[in-house]
């Protein structure tokens, strides 16, 4: 009776986390880039502050579960944190690098949803697919099967169809030269980077036993230091002028939460889902945010080419993440 009613609830949180991500990773998306686009007085806010307010509210949400695991006490909440961070500073100093890949990572995909609209970014954006597969590749030894590879090929063909120019993309280059190709460059480095950094990550959480919780928290400190950092380097100048949460309002501090949600989402996933699951929240979430950015936020017109292409990006995610080799166990069966 209790491993019918585990397996019951195993199942329901699985599919609870899938649309959770489906709903968060869509959402992010639109409201990131409605965000960019919305015309209000005085400055707008600054991608690299929401950036680091995403990292506080990270770590304070991850010291928040730890805090309620142990009790809600002060005391336990405070020898973890002592033994697992300050305690072993080599194993937490493994989090700098892939941190500070991140942090450059969401200031460049705000800068690409600036100049990109919803559903192009959210397709052109399943190539990180294309480069962690090349990274696990080079960086843990993994073998690509066949189809997996053959997915990859699909994968590009379809996201070089989205990128196809139509008229109407023409008139838009003509209305504001190069900003099409600033939103490709930082999407194309975020990409590369997010391929890097996540299998830098894998790679330190499958050589320790420390918790999810804690490799975000101290992914989360090097990424307030870095963040900080990206912060007066880049808009010192305005920070001092107009304070650090210029042009903040309800819709902007919804992204900052919204990103901040989202690690910790991917995680439950990869706990409760297999990536065959996983293929279809991203799907679905390529869908919603289309029909949603035609729709709704009217910044772009779809050609025949950008549908097929969408459909081919959709279908190379589910071809790579299908889980072959039980396949052909069964097949053996």
């Amino acid at each position: 009776m209790l491993s019918i009613l585990s397996k019951f609830v195993s199942n329901r949180m699985k599919y609870v986390s899938l649309g959770v991500l489906m709903l968060q990773t869509t959402l992010l998306v639109l409201t990131m880039r409605y965000s960019r686009t919305l015309h209000s007085e005085g400055p707008r806010y600054l991608a690299s502050s929401a950036v680091l307010f995403a990292e506080v509210l990270k770590i304070l949400i991850c010291t928040l579960l730890i805090f309620g695991s142990k009790g809600f006490g002060v005391r336990g909440l405070y020898q973890e944190l002592k033994e697992e961070i300050v305690h072993k500073p080599s194993e937490t100093m493994k989090l700098a690098i892939p941190s500070g890949i991140y942090t450059l990572q969401n200031n460049l995909l705000y800068l690409a949803l600036t100049n990109l609209d919803a559903a192009t970014y959210q397709i052109t954006y399943q190539m990180k697919i294309l480069t962690t597969a090349l990274f696990s590749v080079s960086m843990l030894g993994k073998r690509l099967c066949v189809f997996q590879w053959l997915s990859l090929v699909i994968l590009m063909t379809g996201i070089a169809f989205v990128q196809w120019p139509s008229p109407s993309s023409s008139e838009e280059k003509e209305k504001d030269p190069g900003s099409r190709l600033i939103g490709m460059l930082a999407i194309l480095f975020a990409c590369f980077s997010s391929g890097f950094a996540g299998i830098y990550f894998e790679k330190i959480l499958k050589e320790t036993k420390q918790s999810i919780l804690i490799r975000n928290i101290q992914l989360g400190l090097f990424g307030l230091f870095f963040g900080l950092i990206g912060v007066f380097a880049q808009d010192g100048e305005k920070v001092r002028e107009n304070g650090i949460l210029q042009g903040y309002n309800s819709v902007t501090w919804a992204v900052v939460i919204l990103q901040a949600m989202g690690g910790l989402i991917v995680a439950a996933v990869i706990k409760y889902a297999d990536n065959i699951l996983k293929g279809f929240a991203t799907s679905g979430s390529i869908i919603l945010s289309t029909i949603i950015s035609y729709f709704w936020l009217h910044d772009f017109s779809p050609s025949g080419l950008f549908f097929v292409g969408a459909v081919l990006v959709i279908a190379a995610t589910f071809l790579y993440g299908y889980d072959w080799k039980s396949a052909r166990t069964r097949d053996v069966v």
